[in-house]
């Protein structure tokens, strides 16, 4: 059914999985993460092997909402393996004169244009970091990680004619021309 969902993920030295009824919790040096999957899939852990797959659960083989949700688990567990093996990393760019970012407690302060600063709170598993106008969002949790990107860059989406604005390091702006005067 599921081409993503056929593959086992494998496991690293230093993760620990553990399945508790339906809830997948796994172990790292970055810290700890679970997730409750659903009903219609099964998910089994071979030590010997070192390898967690994931199966349509008895009775839901021929379901369309199994084979929905089996690629699915197969890539969050994936994910959350990962993420404490290893961890996540964003950068983000705050382009313009005179703006930006400080880390003050459990907050992200940013100065881009407006008249009062834009306090933003850091989510718990991500640390934040800034140096210059680059803003390093890093965490066990890939979903947070992106989450809390997607929300500082939503403060101010980069605009097109001047290129300002809060934009991730990898994203490219298309550029327009603007007004063409002496015609």
């Amino acid at each position: 059914m599921s081409r993503i969902g056929k593959k086992p993920v494998s496991v690293p030295k230093g993760v620990k999985v553990s399945i508790n009824d339906r809830v997948v919790t796994v172990e790292g040096k970055n810290g700890t993460l679970s997730y409750e999957h659903r009903p219609e899939v099964s998910v089994s852990y071979d030590e010997s092997a070192s390898e967690c797959s994931v199966g349509a659960a008895e009775g839901h083989e021929d379901s369309r909402e199994t084979s929905a949700h089996w690629g699915t688990t197969r890539a969050l567990i994936n994910n959350m393996v990962v993420g404490v093996s290893e961890g996540y990393k964003k950068q983000l760019e705050v382009v313009g004169v005179g703006w930006n970012a400080t880390v003050a407690g459990t907050n992200l302060n940013l100065k881009v244009g407006y008249a009062n600063t834009i306090s933003v709170p850091i989510p718990t598993g991500v640390s934040v970091s800034v140096e210059k106008q680059m803003v390093t969002v890093e965490g066990a949790d890939k979903r947070a990680v992106g989450e809390f990107c997607a929300t500082v860059r939503a403060k101010r989406k980069p605009e097109p004619y001047n290129g300002k604005g809060i934009k991730y390091a990898d994203e490219v702006i298309r550029r327009k021309q603007g007004k063409a005067f002496g015609n």
